[in-house]
């Protein structure tokens, strides 16, 4: 049973993984990301398609990066050059979203509940479960040991020195919002050809939350944040189980369900006020 528990960890863990390594290069550099939840979704949806089409998994994970991408341009566009409240602008790419994809599904599939089924050959089995843990690494890399990671970090800490500096913190902002969506995207992507076989209405449930409260925790740290998904997805892996344990009528399954939810709540009220977000978070820069 835990051999089995531990396996679903990893899984259920992979979008949650690769969410909060897009949401972390955003907020290092001073963005707050709160629309991860709908480049997720965004993401799956469109990973779905893609698949759907053209019989090929790494398409559709392709497809899938490119919308969270796009979204992320969007949200850029009104946060950064036009200085838009970044939580209200990250509301409202969820909100679009969340209405966007069965609207597209319609038109698409004449339905607004799902996708049509991806056949097993079509869908990735083991790959994206690799590929998030190398997506950390390359964050850890980037921000330690590059130019970018110091710029990105000074884009959220000190954005003045940085453009003393002659490095346009704007330009820098851009490219970790960009970046950051793509990622988000790879997470939607990865339930939707990874963890299922087609997109469904609001498959992410909440997932982006759980990123951006697993970054929080993980202090804005790739290595720590990744770890922190692990046990957000330990939970989720948890009441999966229970739900076939205990979930035929000793216990309704609806309090087995929000086991994941209630360990995000008590790690956000626990370490949340711990932890120091970057100084110039959520801040817009006018530049000189």
């Amino acid at each position: 049973m835990l051999s089995e528990i531990l396996a679903s960890t990893l899984r259920v863990s992979t979008p949650l993984i690769f969410a909060a390594q897009g949401g972390m290069l955003s907020e290092r550099a001073g963005v707050v990301n709160i629309a991860l939840e709908g480049k997720m979704l965004l993401g799956a949806f469109a990973a779905a398609v893609v698949t759907y089409g053209t019989h090929s998994p790494w398409l559709g994970l392709a497809g899938g990066m490119g919308a969270g991408l796009a979204a992320g341009a969007c949200y850029a566009f009104f946060v950064i050059p036009l200085r838009a409240n970044q939580v209200v602008a990250g509301m409202a790419i969820n909100l679009l979203a969340l209405g966007l994809t069965p609207f597209l599904c319609k038109i698409l599939y004449d339905v607004t509940g799902s996708t049509p089924s991806i056949s097993m050959g079509d869908r990735f089995r083991v790959a994206p479960l690799y590929l998030c843990w190398v997506a950390v690494a390359l964050c850890w890399f980037v921000l330690k040991w590059t130019p970018a990671g110091l710029w990105v970090g000074f884009a959220g800490e000190h954005p003045a020195a940085l453009e003393a500096a002659g490095i346009r913190v704007n330009a820098v902002r851009w490219c970790s919002v960009l970046a950051g969506g793509a990622l988000a995207g790879a997470g939607g992507a990865s339930l939707s050809i990874f963890l299922a076989s087609s997109f469904s209405r609001d498959m992410t449930a909440g997932r982006g939350f759980m990123a951006l409260a697993a970054l929080i925790f993980g202090k804005w740290k790739p290595l720590p944040a990744a770890l922190a998904c692990l046990l957000f997805g330990f939970a989720e892996a948890l009441q999966i189980r229970l739900q076939g344990v205990w979930g035929q009528g000793q216990i309704p399954v609806e309090f087995i369900q929000i086991l994941p939810y209630v360990a995000t709540i008590l790690v956000l009220a626990g370490f949340v006020g711990r932890a120091r977000a970057p100084k110039s978070l959520g801040v817009p820069w006018r530049p000189s």
